[in-house]
């Protein structure tokens, strides 16, 4: 396990939409682990065509640091299509993604690492979700609806702690661009053989920004996705 971390080849990459006030202390963070991990290490920002200074803080924060990178979304195309772009963008042997809100502590992430010897995917699950009570329900039902129709036992289907080898998407189609993304990638990896394990992280109060997940559009467009993709797979 501990060669494994000291040679760690890996990619993080963060989502975000109007992010601004969160974005460049969750970079940060995020660039004090990796360095202390002494890891072949590149930190990808996702800026899914955000209205507010997201993009510009990026940039900036890119160009202070080789170790980061921007990728943009010139209009706001869906969390699965920013998902997609941080996997395609990706050219390390693991790829590891969180959300941009600073729900999560990257500081959890360094201990997936040696999982990593027997299974090809870390799916975390949330400790003491801090939402409210109608999101939690949601979550919960969501997961449940997700694992019958495609076989699966995870805990926690849409956690934006996910640690995957990156092969895995050299050899799975992705289609969704919405929230169901979480879910397509684990149902195509699952029947393609990878092995997934599953570990509970801490789960943080938002403190900036506003969440988008409980928006109508994007329920809805995650359940047409959802009756798509069952009839693919």
């Amino acid at each position: 396990m501990t060669e494994l971390v000291k040679n760690v080849s890996i990619s993080v990459f963060f989502p975000c939409y109007n992010e601004q006030d969160n974005i460049a202390r969750v970079v940060q963070q995020a660039l004090t682990a990796l360095e202390k991990l002494k890891a072949d290490f590149e930190v990808i920002i996702v800026d899914d065509g955000s209205s507010d200074r997201t993009s510009q803080i990026a940039d900036e924060l890119a160009g202070q640091n080789s170790g980061v990178k921007v990728v943009h979304h010139r209009t706001n195309l869906g969390y699965g299509a920013a998902l997609q772009s941080g996997f395609k963008a990706a050219t390390k042997k693991l790829v590891f993604y969180t959300d941009g809100d600073g729900q999560f502590d990257i500081n959890e992430m360094p201990p997936l690492l040696g999982l990593m010897e027997q299974y090809d995917i870390v799916s975390c699950y949330r400790l003491n979700r801090q939402d409210n009570l109608i999101r939690k329900i949601n979550g919960w039902c969501w997961t449940k609806l997700v694992c019958l129709l495609f076989g699966m036992k995870v805990r926690d289907i849409d956690c934006a702690f996910k640690l995957y080898k990156r092969e895995i998407f050299d050899n799975i189609k992705l289609v969704s661009t919405g929230a169901l993304i979480d879910a397509e990638i684990l149902a195509r990896a699952v029947r393609k053989g990878y092995r997934i394990t599953q570990k509970g992280i801490h789960h943080y109060p938002r403190t900036a920004g506003a969440q988008t997940g409980a928006n109508f559009r994007v329920i809805f467009r995650a359940f047409k996705e959802l009756l798509r993709l069952r009839s693919q797979i």
